[in-house]
């Protein structure tokens, strides 16, 4: 799909799925969340923890999201 295209699609999810909302600002809270912790000269173990945690927990949320984009497309194809 193009990339306009995803981000249209992502924008009307946006404003019409509840869920993909909430998701979406997860993904974005964490997003902030990591820039902080990667943005410190050194990390110490438990922040080293913390930024892995972080970066799982992003990557299940975007999972989820993308999940949700797959599901509309294909009832927008039926």
């Amino acid at each position: 799909m193009e990339q306009n295209a995803l981000e249209q699609l992502k924008a009307h999810l946006m404003a019409t799925n509840e869920e993909f909302k909430k998701l979406a600002d997860q993904h974005s809270e964490l997003k902030k969340k990591l820039v902080a912790i990667e943005s410190l000269p050194h990390l110490s173990y438990e922040q080293e923890l913390e930024e892995t945690r972080l970066k799982k927990a992003k990557l299940k949320l975007k999972d989820q999201m993308e999940a949700i984009v797959t599901q509309y497309r294909s009832q927008q194809v039926a």
